[in-house]
This record gives C-alpha cells, structure tokens and sequence, in this order.
C-alpha cells in the first residue's frame, strides 16, 4: 500500500516563465499562458513537443483549453490532462500535486502547469463573485445568503475572518498594516512587481481608505494580468536538463467545512490548511523551523496570518505578534513573499508565488535573495478557505 512519503523528492520543478503583470493588456490570456509556457519550456532546455501531460489549474480560465497547448506547441501525443475547478487561489499548488502523481505513475514525463489570471482586464465584463457560471466555487452561496445583505465581493466576507481573529485574540491593525508594508518592501525589489515603484510607511497603510471593516485599500491584493508558467518532471530526468531542479519533498491539498459558507462553521478559522499542512510535513520529513522562506498566499492581510498559523509557523492567536518587528521582511527570521506576493507584485492565483520559491532555491533572486536558501514553503488559499500546501528543497 502507498506511503505517505512516496512522493518524496520523487519529482521537481525544472523549468519556470512568467510575462509582465500590469493593469491592462491588448494579449488575450492564451496568447499571456502560452508566452509563459514557452519561458518555462525554454528555461528547462527541452523542446515543447516532449510535452506529454498539461495540468491546468482553473480550466479554460488558465489561458486555454489542453486542445489549445497541443495545437499551439505541436503535441504529439498528450498522456494526460486534468483541470482543478474547485480550489480556487488554492489550485496552483495543488496543481503541482496532480502533476507529481501523474510523474511518478508513470502515466506522463514532462508535465507543464500555465496560468493566466485577467483580474484587471478581464472580470469587468461580468460579475465574478455571485454568478455560479463564473466558476467561483463559492458563488452559488454568495448569491443566494450574502448578497441579499449586501455582502457580495471578497473583501467582505473575508473581513469576517479577520474580525474574528481581532476579537479572539487582539490583533491590531498596525499588525496587519505590518504585513503590507513587508509586501511592498520586498516589491521593491522585483523588477516585475506592479508596485515597485510605490513604496508605503505604516502611515499611509493607516490613512488607506476603508474597503471593509477592518480591511483597508492596503489589506487588499491587487487586480492584474499576468500568466506564469511551471514544467515538471521526474527526479531522474531533472538531471540532465538546463537548471538546477527544485525537489518536491511534499504536496497536498485539504477543505473547510462545509467548504462554501463561512458563518455555518463550527469554527470560523478553521481552513483547509489546518488539515493539509501537517500532511505536507509529514510527507517532506521536515518541521516549520525548517523553512528558511516561505511564500504565503496573501489574498488579504488577514488571510497571511491565518495561514502563517495555521502552517504551523505560530501559534493560533499568535500571528499578530509574529509579524511585528520586521520579522516576515527579508532578514528576518522568516522571510515572506519575497516577490512582493499578490499585496504588492501582481496577483496570478499564487503561481507567482511558486515562481518566487523556485528563484530562491536555485539562488537567483539578486538583492532578494534570502542567503542559503534551502528550504521553502508555499501556501494557497481559495474560496472561503481551500488550501494547499508545497514544501520544496534546493
């Protein structure tokens, strides 16, 4: 019977593009993944026709259909292909997991994950978050329990969460401006970060307009377009290939429950995380205090401090405190987001943020770079709290 530990450093990240993230573009988003694909493909060193599966993390809405990359790249024979719909922001990690089980099956060789997100140009033709045809995965809930209230866009609901961790436990908002400000920091210093020319103090995360209490303009992730782009393989075939592979050591996925509604939980802060992130662990053979980064998926400021918790970084209760201090900034004892994350660089649904992990681990992050790296965490979060989970190793 299948180990836990069998997808171990089994298979890795080898190749990685990503375009430009701005507000605005005349591409449309399978000419963005496909340009994404190709830097990836190329940064490997193989040719596109050894393509042999194609992962896609959100359907037709990661910049194409599989029908498209195989008639874009020339694909000769595609072994397998899967789209994940439910995850949400969640999807890109657990992309990377359909893509190790398909590797070491057997089933696949070279398996390429794109994503295209448009949430500049794209979501103001149609309404995104209460349209079940959309594709959110929580919009049937949103359109039939919260909008009637006018609870509609996710800053709302998501202010919920963060109003119970404030009342539970004493979060500030200078604690959670702390974590916008480390965002835009670290922006500086990408030079394809959207806000790298838009550095903050605490103050004016403070003077920000409301959005919804207790969030404010600077809580809030950014809408823009961009793609990105991985390419994974075997462990044995990584060798031979351009870059140095980045290891999967472990990967999963978990679910709230019930998975679609925040105010029926039994407890509000409870995610998808909490149940996959000790798996992730326990499948890597490594603790939290290993991690020398990691890259959080910050859709909001609140929802980073849930996750740093809930990854086992701190204690419930105990996020407020850990980012004070510069201590998620670089040099500090856990550096996090080191692009800028979806705050400050640009938001594709948190394949940036795989992008970042493997920049650091093969040691090429220029002034970002957290020296001697050699472990790192990623995290996803989608819908009302879908989760995943990536440990990866230089």
């Amino acid at each position: 019977m299948p180990e836990l530990t069998d997808l171990r450093d089994r298979t890795c990240i080898v190749g990685i593009g990503e375009t430009a993230y701005t507000r605005g573009t005349p591409k449309s988003a399978l000419e963005l993944a496909l340009a994404a694909s190709l830097g990836a493909i190329e940064d490997a060193g193989i040719k596109p026709e050894a393509v042999d599966a194609v992962i896609l993390p959100a359907g037709a809405g990661s910049g194409g259909t599989a029908g498209d990359f195989i008639a874009n790249f020339g694909l000769p024979d595609l072994h397998y292909t899967t789209s994940l719909q439910e995850m949400g922001g969640a999807m890109c990690v657990s992309a990377l997991e359909s893509a190790a089980v398909a590797l070491v099956s057997g089933i696949a060789h070279y398996a390429l994950i794109p994503l295209c997100s448009r949430f500049y140009s794209g979501r103001k033709a149609r309404q995104l978050n209460s349209d079940p045809g959309t594709g959110l995965q929580s919009a049937e809930t949103i359109r039939d329990y919260y909008a009637p209230f006018g609870v509609a866009a996710p800053p709302q609901h998501y202010a919920w969460m963060a109003q119970r961790h404030m009342q539970l436990y004493g979060t500030t908002h200078e604690q959670l401006g702390a974590i916008a400000v480390a965002m835009r920091k670290h922006a500086q210093l990408h030079p394809n970060a959207l806000m790298k020319r838009a550095p903050i103090t605490l103050d004016d995360y403070l003077a920000s307009r409301w959005v919804s209490y207790p969030y404010r303009l600077l809580d809030c992730c950014l809408e823009t377009d961009g793609a990105a782009a991985l390419l994974v393989t075997t462990t044995e075939r990584a060798k031979d290939l351009r870059k140095p592979p980045v290891y999967v050591m472990g990967v999963t996925s978990g679910h709230p429950f019930p998975p679609h509604d925040l105010p029926n939980r039994p407890d509000l802060l409870k995610m998808g995380l909490d149940f996959c992130a000790p798996r992730a662990y326990a499948m890597a053979g490594v603790k939290p205090d290993d991690m020398d980064f990691a890259e959080i998926y910050d859709c909001f400021t609140g929802q980073m401090m849930l996750q740093l918790e809930s990854a086992g970084f701190c204690q419930r209760g105990e996020g407020g405190p850990f980012v004070e201090n510069g201590r998620i900034e670089l040099g500090g004892a856990l550096p996090v987001n080191t692009h800028g994350g979806l705050l400050s660089q640009g938001h594709n649904a948190g394949m940036n943020h795989l992008v970042e992990a493997v920049v650091q681990l093969r040691h090429e992050a220029g002034t970002r770079q957290v020296q001697d790296a050699e472990l790192g965490a990623v995290t996803g979060w989608g819908g009302h709290g879908h989760g995943s989970m990536a440990i990866l190793r230089r």
